[in-house]
């Protein structure tokens, strides 16, 4: 079983998805130790504590630095002897150190089919916003692995989505993820946890075999 923390700031949306899916058995061989918040007051953490699964925080507004931060999240994640970090609505960004000693194993899902509309400061509704102003006619999700450039490291899975006429940013972002994020995401953890996942450079490379 895989040593799994899902990080996380907000509501929580994402980890509902991934709580559900292992109710399902849509995502195997994964043991997901704890739920880790940067804010206190994340909703997510009910939702984890409600699954009974154990919750943490390494509230960001305690430390004087984001490398101070990002020191006292890698000494957590390895306290719990974590394997794989998954960023679910994660806000913070994640410095060198911790990037490379979990290399390849943190991913994350963005709400553009990257390379559009990600990047720094390109997250929640900024990114629909961007995406209906720009007059595309699809969008979707990514999840991709976490390197210390934003959004840039390699693909994992990605779904289109269309954008419809009389989309609004929320309306949009509400469809991405119902149709794309809270089914690729959970995928990607299970492709991971069964060992069905090579990196190849910049390709991700994904075993179909049963």
């Amino acid at each position: 079983m895989v040593r799994t923390a899902v990080l996380v700031s907000g509501g929580g949306s994402n980890l509902q998805a991934i709580l559900a899916s292992q109710l399902f058995g849509e995502i195997q061989n994964c043991n997901l130790v704890s739920v880790i918040s940067s804010n206190p007051g994340a909703y997510a953490l009910d939702r984890a504590r409600a699954a009974g699964i154990e919750v943490s925080v390494v509230d960001v507004s305690t430390f004087p630095t984001k490398r101070t931060f990002n020191t006292a999240l890698m000494q957590k994640l390895g306290d719990l002897d974590i394997e794989l970090v998954v960023l679910a609505g994660f806000m913070q960004v994640l410095q060198r150190p911790i990037c490379k000693e979990y290399e390849n194993r943190i991913m994350n899902v963005h709400p553009s089919l990257i390379p559009a509309f990600c990047g720094p400061g390109q997250y929640g509704l900024h990114v629909h916003q961007q995406v209906l102003d720009y007059g595309v006619k699809v969008s979707g999700a990514t999840v991709h692995f976490v390197t210390e450039e934003v959004d840039g490291g390699p693909i994992i899975l990605q779904k289109a989505v269309d954008v419809l006429p009389d989309d609004t940013a929320k309306t949009l972002q509400r469809r991405i993820m119902e149709q794309a994020e809270w089914e690729i995401l959970p995928k990607a953890i299970d492709l991971f946890c069964r060992g069905k996942l090579t990196v190849e450079g910049r390709r991700v490379r994904i075993d179909e075999g049963a």
